[in-house]
């Protein structure tokens, strides 16, 4: 009988969509049953967004808020597979993948079946993956793999190219110069890699060394600079989103945090890292092995 596997996800962009169809292409050309599922807010956010919306939902995306989402369908009730596609806004897990997560169509299915995680983030995602692992794991189900596709070009590069596609809808080349937002398309194209090594595990049941297997042809690459920046932004943006959350007008205190960010950004990453440099980074070797760990375990 053939394996059957959903993969499912929400998508502005529909750069989720295009690494999700490279890395089940070498599935569906093995036979394998792939159920696609695309889902949506019942009330949508606008792409592109505008600046106020865009930050307007930090706080509640931070603090866990489910949103009601779009009535969908699932083909079937059990599948030997599942692959969750998600998103990382604000360090967390965003409102739709969140909102999935706490929907029983879904939850029912995850019970006892292997899952795989996907991710095309700008390049923070490890706060948003650690938040991920539990919500999996509250419905019973267990990571057997995890892929993390990033913009490869510097931080502050990538900061303000994600900026403009997010404002303007476009993933081209900013003012000419900038390159182009978002995972390198050959990135996204090598995914098909990873779903060889997939069908592989899928064929035997058997999934112990899958994770590995990904790895050594980069499924997953951890940035020790941006590592140290997320422990530390992650706290600071609960305290913010905390705030906020408590306020009647919140207007004034979101416009506050913009403002905040580009200044954390530009001005107190570097003083965070040159610390870390001073205090930690050389001397610290088995705390930063933990920290590592920490973050890239699956279960």
């Amino acid at each position: 009988m053939s394996k059957k596997i959903l993969a499912i996800y929400f998508s502005q962009s529909g750069q989720l969509g295009e690494i999700i169809d490279h890395f089940t292409a070498p599935l569906v050309d093995a036979g394998i049953s792939v159920e696609k599922v695309r889902v949506n807010l019942k009330e949508n956010y606008p792409f592109p967004w505008t600046a106020n919306s865009f930050f307007s939902v930090m706080p509640d995306c931070v603090l866990d808020v489910p949103a009601e989402l779009a009535p969908f369908d699932l083909k079937r009730s059990k599948y030997d597979l599942v692959i969750l596609g998600y998103q990382a806004w604000f360090l967390s897990p965003s409102i739709p993948f969140n909102s999935l997560m706490h929907e029983p169509k879904l939850t029912e299915i995850l019970s006892d079946t292997p899952v795989i995680t996907i991710t095309g983030a700008r390049n923070m995602w490890l706060n948003a993956f650690v938040r991920v692992k539990k919500l999996i794991h509250a419905t019973g189900a267990k990571i057997v793999g995890n892929v993390a596709l990033v913009d490869t070009h510097p931080n502050p590069i990538s900061f303000v190219t994600i900026f403009h596609w997010m404002l303007h809808g476009k993933k081209d080349k900013y003012l000419n110069i900038f390159p182009p937002p978002g995972v390198q398309e050959a990135d996204i194209h090598h995914t098909n890699v990873f779903g060889k090594h997939v069908l592989n595990h899928l064929n035997t049941n058997n999934w112990d060394s899958l994770q590995q297997e990904m790895d050594s042809d980069g499924a997953v690459k951890l940035n020790y600079n941006l590592m140290v920046i997320e422990s530390v932004a992650g706290k600071i943006f609960r305290f913010w989103a905390n705030m906020i959350a408590k306020k009647k007008n919140r207007g004034p205190w979101i416009k506050l945090f913009k403002y905040y960010l580009v200044i954390a950004f530009f001005v107190g990453a570097p003083i965070i890292l040159t610390i870390d440099a001073i205090f930690f980074k050389l001397f610290s070797p088995r705390r930063i092995r933990a920290k590592k760990q920490y973050y890239l375990n699956l279960n």
